[in-house]
C-alpha cells in the first residue's frame, strides 16, 4: 500500500469522527472520577478549554490517548494535537496522520490500532492489533450477517467490539452495495425503548447483554430480517431464548480485547464455532491463529474452553481469577458468590481495591427489594466473618440499586469515596 491513495476505514462516512469523540469522551470521564461524564455528542467546533473545561494536563492526556490508539506518533502529530483547540481540528489531524501512514511510511500489513481492556478482571491493559487481522475477522463475520443495510449501535466505537462492528463492518457492507453508504445510527442516547420505532428489515443491531435485556422488555416482536449481535459479556441463555421467540436472530460473539473475536453462535443451546482462522492448540491455555500472511501465532486465552470437537466449544470460566491479599491468593468471584447467599442481597460485585484505596477487597452490594440498607451494612461484616477467611473479607462496602457497568455492558470499577 506504499504510495497508494488512502482508502482506509477513516475515509468512510463519519467513522473517524465517531471513534475520536468516543475515545476522548471515555478518556475525559476516566480522568474525572466521581464527576458527571461529558456528553460524546460534541460538534466539530467544540473547544476543549472553553466548552469542556479541559486543563493542560488533561489536554496532554487526551492527545496521548488518541495518538496511542490510532498510532499517530509519526511526524509530530502529538504536537499538532496539543496546538489545536477543538474537536474538529483533532479529527482533521488524525485523518491527515492516517493518510500519511497509508500513502508513505507504513505498509498495509503494518497499520495497527491499540485498544484498552475495560479492567473488569484486573488492571486495564493495552492490546494492539494489526489492521489486517481485524479486516480478516470482519471478512469472516460479514458472511454470518449478509444483506445488512444499516447498523444500529448501542456500543462505543473505540472499543474493539464497537470498532469491528460499527466501523469496519459497515465499510464491508458498503462494498456489497456498489459503494453505497451504510448508515450507522447511534442508539446509546435513544435507548432500547426507541428500538421499535427505528428498527426495520435489513438492520444489524449491535449491543451488549445489558442493553438486550432492556430491549427484550420493551420490544415484544421484531420484524423479519433484523439481526442482532451481542458481545463484551456472556449473554444469558434465557435472554437469548426470549429474543429468539420475539423473532430476532441474535449472533453471539465470543472473544476479548486480547484476541478479538474467537467464535460465534446464533442459538443458546449450541456451542460456539471457531472463526475459520483459529485452531485448537495443544496448550489448553492458548489458541493458534493463522494470520493473513499465512503464518501462525499462538494467543493466550483468558477463559477455560470446554471442547465438543476440534472447532466447537463453550466458555467454562476464567483461567485464573485469583488476586493477592496479604500474601494469599483469594478469588473475588468466589467471595461474591458467598455474599450473594445472604437473604437480603440480590447482587454483588467484589474487586481488589485500587492502589490508592488500599490492599484489601471491596464489595458493591445491590440489596433485595424492601431490605433496610443500614441494617444490611451493619450485618454483613459479622455474617461473612463466619464464612470467609480474613483475606477474603471485603473491608469497604458500597450499596446501590444496580451493579456498576460501563457503556459496553462490562462490569465497571467504583470509587469507595463516592459511597
Amino acid at each position: 500500500m506504499r504510495g497508494a491513495s488512502p482508502d482506509g476505514w477513516w475515509t468512510h462516512g463519519d467513522a473517524l469522527r465517531r471513534v475520536v469523540t468516543d475515545l476522548l469522551a471515555a478518556e475525559l470521564a476516566q480522568m474525572r472520577p466521581g464527576r458527571p461524564s461529558a456528553p460524546a455528542s460534541w460538534s466539530p467546533d467544540t473547544q476543549f478549554v472553553r466548552d469542556l473545561g479541559v486543563d493542560s494536563l488533561e489536554l496532554m492526556g487526551l492527545g496521548t490517548a488518541l495518538a496511542e490508539a490510532l498510532h499517530l506518533q509519526r511526524g509530530g502529530i502529538d504536537e499538532q494535537l496539543l496546538a489545536r483547540p477543538c474537536i474538529g481540528d483533532w479529527i482533521t489531524s488524525a485523518r491527515a496522520g492516517l493518510d500519511a501512514c497509508a500513502t508513505a511510511g507504513v505498509a498495509a500489513d503494518e497499520l495497527a490500532l491499540t485498544f484498552r481492556t475495560s479492567g473488569s478482571s484486573g488492571s486495564p491493559k493495552r492490546c494492539t492489533h494489526a489492521l489486517a487481522t481485524l479486516e480478516q475477522e470482519i471478512a469472516a463475520l460479514a458472511q454470518l450477517v449478509p444483506g445488512r443495510r444499516r447498523v444500529l449501535s448501542a456500543v462505543p466505537s473505540h472499543h474493539i467490539y464497537g470498532f469491528l462492528f460499527t466501523v469496519l463492518l459497515p465499510r464491508r457492507f458498503a462494498g456489497w452495495h456498489d459503494g453505497g453508504a451504510v448508515e450507522v445510527i447511534d442508539m446509546r442516547r435513544a435507548g432500547p425503548a426507541a428500538l421499535a420505532g427505528l428498527a426495520r428489515p435489513g438492520d444489524l443491531i449491535v449491543a451488549h447483554p445489558g442493553w438486550w435485556e432492556a430491549a427484550a422488555r420493551v420490544t415484544p416482536a421484531f420484524d423479519a430480517d433484523i439481526v442482532g449481535v451481542t458481545s463484551t459479556a456472556p449473554c444469558p441463555d434465557a435472554l437469548a431464548a426470549t429474543l429468539a421467540a420475539a423473532g430476532l436472530r441474535l449472533l453471539q460473539v465470543y472473544g476479548s480485547s486480547e484476541t478479538a473475536g474467537v467464535g460465534w453462535r446464533d442459538r443458546a443451546d449450541q456451542p460456539f464455532t471457531l472463526l475459520p482462522y483459529w485452531t485448537r492448540a495443544d496448550d489448553a491455555a492458548c489458541l493458534a491463529r493463522t494470520l493473513p500472511d499465512g503464518t501462525a501465532r499462538p494467543y493466550p486465552l483468558q477463559d477455560r474452553l470446554d471442547w465438543s470437537d476440534a472447532t466447537h466449544f463453550v466458555p467454562a470460566g476464567r483461567l485464573d481469577d485469583a488476586v493477592q491479599v496479604g500474601g494469599m491468593n483469594v478469588f473475588p468471584a468466589w467471595v461474591a458468590d458467598v455474599l450473594a447467599l445472604h437473604p437480603q442481597v440480590r447482587e454483588v460485585a467484589v474487586r481488589l481495591m485500587r492502589p490508592d484505596e488500599g490492599r484489601r477487597l471491596k464489595a458493591f452490594v445491590v440489596p433485595r427489594s424492601g431490605a433496610d440498607v443500614d441494617s444490611l451494612r451493619a450485618d454483613l461484616p459479622g455474617w461473612i466473618a463466619e464464612r470467609l477467611t480474613a483475606p477474603e473479607r471485603p473491608v469497604a462496602w458500597t450499596f446501590g440499586p444496580r451493579l456498576p457497568r460501563q457503556a459496553s455492558g462490562k462490569p465497571a470499577d467504583w470509587i469507595i469515596d463516592a459511597e
